[in-house]
């Protein structure tokens, strides 16, 4: 019921099919071996809680070195001077958000989850949710309107 949610949040994070359907799988896993301690109520908060926290940690493991990711940034730049088509704006300026910006937003605006939820989700509280969703939307409508990404 809630797989679909949840690999969908992480596939957007991360932009890797495997990799989202090992992290909604773990995810799934953690949340049978504690089944008896959760309040039934509590699964969904329970399940994108542990894929956030997972994601975090496989993020961190599997962090490009600077040298390559300086590469990645200018082949994208310069791809993006190839195509206009929004959406692969919007997926470009959403990479370029560190990685708590861009998951209270894609929690937020493509999930719709309350800031509540969010900061119990992401350990945050409320008003750091609040900030960097308004800072992650700034940055993104900066970027999007900025006459080099839009031809």
């Amino acid at each position: 019921m809630h797989a679909d949610g949840v690999f969908r949040f992480i596939l957007k994070n991360l932009r890797n099919e495997h990799d989202a359907q090992d992290i909604v799988q773990d995810s799934f896993e953690k949340l049978w071996l504690n089944h008896r301690k959760l309040d039934g109520g509590k699964a969904r908060s329970y399940l994108f809680t542990t894929a956030y926290h997972t994601m975090i940690d496989h993020i961190r493991k599997n962090k490009p070195t600077g040298s390559m990711e300086n590469q990645a940034e200018q082949e994208g730049s310069e791809m993006f001077r190839q195509y206009s088509d929004l959406r692969e704006i919007l997926d470009d300026a959403l990479d370029k958000l560190n990685e708590v910006q861009k998951s209270v937003i894609l929690l937020r605006d493509y999930e719709g989850y309350s800031y509540h939820e969010i900061s119990k989700i992401t350990g945050l509280n409320e008003s750091q949710v609040k900030v960097y969703i308004y800072r992650g939307r700034m940055f993104l409508k900066n970027y999007i309107v900025s006459p080099e990404h839009v031809i």
